[in-house]
Parts: structure tokens; sequence; C-alpha cells
């Protein structure tokens, strides 16, 4: 018999990792708004905004519908919503290298990029449509079969997130690559460049290892939303990591 998704008595917002989770999703849009004070408008600089302000809303909304006692249609809905802004948080992450290679490639190369990154993005974004739909139905009538079921579906969700921006990873250290070598940049060789190539390793090294890990540690999922095994208790870790991402944007 499944776990139901909702407890029996709800425990205050604050008491559970969620508020926490939300807090810095929403301290990461004050410090990209300050960040915008200082150098300007760029719709780049917009990217760690709204993944911020997203995540911020789909943790609460988790908390909402999961862990309240509230109607089972106000949890419905929550539970959509949720999913949907989730979906704009994980995904979104990947529009930061986008943005930077679609200035920087040359007209072939961009437009077999662009259509390899929408590509993946559609059927992420199809998967997560297909997760919504069964938590849904497991707030209806809870079920094992329905928990592995959105388990295996985050397999293929997290792991196309973490393939398009290994593909992106790889365009744009390319690229660097390639200049670092060009005598337009050989006094920069030292300093800038270096500085690029090595920061766009580690950012797309830790992305791709959270967008991975997080499809192995949500297959092991037991209950609905709760970390209450060992790969659970990791995956709200993996999850907490990317929410802190955005600063290293």
């Amino acid at each position: 018999m499944a776990e139901s998704p909702s407890p029996p008595s709800a425990s205050a917002y604050f008491e559970l990792s969620w508020a926490i989770l939300s807090t810095i999703g929403l301290a990461n849009v004050v410090h990209g708004f300050m960040v915008i004070g200082i150098i300007g408008r760029s719709r780049i600089v917009f990217v760690p905004i709204i993944v911020s302000a997203a995540g911020a809303l789909a943790n609460g909304l988790c908390y909402y519908a999961f862990y309240s006692n509230y109607a089972l249609e106000g949890k419905l809905a929550a539970s959509a919503f949720g999913d949907f802004f989730w979906l704009i948080e994980e995904a979104g992450l990947s529009l930061y290298s986008y943005l930077i290679l679609i200035k920087i490639l040359d007209f072939r190369s961009r437009a077999v990029f662009q259509a390899c990154y929408w590509a993946i993005i559609v059927v992420v974004s199809a998967l997560k449509l297909a997760i919504l739909y069964y938590r849904i139905r497991l707030l209806l009538a809870p079920s094992d079969d329905l928990i592995t079921l959105i388990g295996r579906l985050h397999i293929g969700y997290f792991g196309g997130i973490a393939a398009a921006e290994c593909i992106s990873a790889a365009l744009l250290l390319r690229h660097f690559s390639s200049a670092y070598r060009t005598s337009s940049v050989i006094a920069l060789r030292g300093g800038l460049f270096k500085y690029l190539m090595r920061s766009t390793e580690i950012r797309v090294a830790m992305l791709c290892l959270i967008g991975v890990s997080r499809a192995i540690t949500y297959s092991f999922q037991a209950t609905a939303q709760s970390a209450t095994t060992l790969a659970g208790q990791f995956d709200r870790f993996a999850a907490t990591l990317e929410m802190l991402f955005p600063v290293v944007m």
C-alpha cells in the first residue's frame, strides 16, 4: 500500500526544508536585482532571477500540495502549478549557456545547436507534463505503481536537462579553446580567457552532476515528495544545491 501524499497532521511551513529552499530562491532574486542595479539590464542576468523565483514558488506550492491539510481541490492546483514552476527552475538553468552560445556561434553551428537544444527542451517539457498528470492522479488515489512511474519519468527528465547542459558545455569550451589560441586574444591568455574556461568547466560540471544525481536518487523515492529514505535525503540535498546554483551564474 502506498503512503498517502498528505500527512495526517500538517507541520508548520518553516519547520520543513521547503521553506528553506523557498527562502534561498527569494534571496537569489534579491541578489539578482542588486546585480542589475550595478551592471544594468541584460537578458542573461534575468535567467538566475527567473529560475530562482520559479524555484521559490515551486517549493512553497509543494508544501501546500503534499504537506498541508487544505482542501483536495487546492492541493491539485498547487501540485500542477508547482510542477510547472519546477520545469522553469530546473530546465531554465541551461538557458544561461544558451544565451551565450547564440551570440558567439556562426550561423550554421547556431542553427544546429538551437535545433538540438529545443528538441531536448520539448522532450523534457513533455516528460514534466506527464509527471504533472501522474502526480494529480497520485493525490486522488495513492499508489505504489504511480510513485514508481513518477520516479522513472524523472530519470528521463533530469537526464534530458543534463544532456542539454552537456551539449552547451562542449560548444562553449570548444569556442573558448579556439579563441584562446588566436593571436587576437594573446594578451588575455594568462587572465580572462583562462578564468572563463575554468569557470565554465566548473559551472557546467556542477550542473551536470546535479542533474545526473537527481536522475539517480529520485528513481529510489518510496514516498510522494518526502525525504524518508537515504536516497530521498540525497535527492533533497541535490535539490538544495540546485536552488543555490544561480548564485554561481
